[in-house]
């Protein structure tokens, strides 16, 4: 019998208000991140981003450019396109997924998250120079495993 791999595949962004802030969620399991989350049979990936934002934030926001792709090869297996996006409309809002949204400025938002894999993200996003970052890691514990710009 032969068995074939299975991946989540997965979406975030890194979303900025016309101020500079940085939309973060509190979620119940990871603590503070960015809003993202699992893309579904037959969606494609800016819908899901939009979509995930929407229920977790509450918010609009217009999606930009690919800024990161992460592979955390801990099973279940997991491949993230990390986003660049503007807020475009709509209140803060939480829900199942979110316990508490808000606007962070940079250092803030580097200080709230926890998770060292979500916190590598978010630099990479904030650094982003126009070439997305490729990272292959692990976690609990976590470790990066390879990495390079693309």
């Amino acid at each position: 019998m032969v068995t074939h791999p299975r991946h989540i595949v997965a979406v975030s962004a890194l979303i900025l208000d016309p101020n500079g802030r940085i939309l973060l969620i509190k979620s119940p399991r990871r603590g503070w991140e960015f809003p993202g989350g699992q893309v579904e049979e037959g969606e494609n990936l800016i819908e899901a981003l939009k979509r995930e934002i929407k229920e977790e934030a509450g918010v609009e926001a217009e999606v930009g450019q690919l800024a990161g792709v992460y592979s955390n090869i801990k099973p279940p297996a997991k491949v993230i396109f990390g986003f660049l996006a503007e807020y475009a409309s709509g209140e803060l809002s939480t829900s199942d997924e979110s316990l508490e949204t808000r606007w962070f400025d940079r250092e803030e938002a580097l200080s709230q998250i926890a998770n060292p894999a979500v916190r590598d993200r978010l630099i990479d996003m904030l650094d982003f120079g126009g070439a997305p970052v490729y990272r292959v890691y692990s976690t609990n514990p976590y470790k990066i495993h390879a990495q390079r710009r693309v």
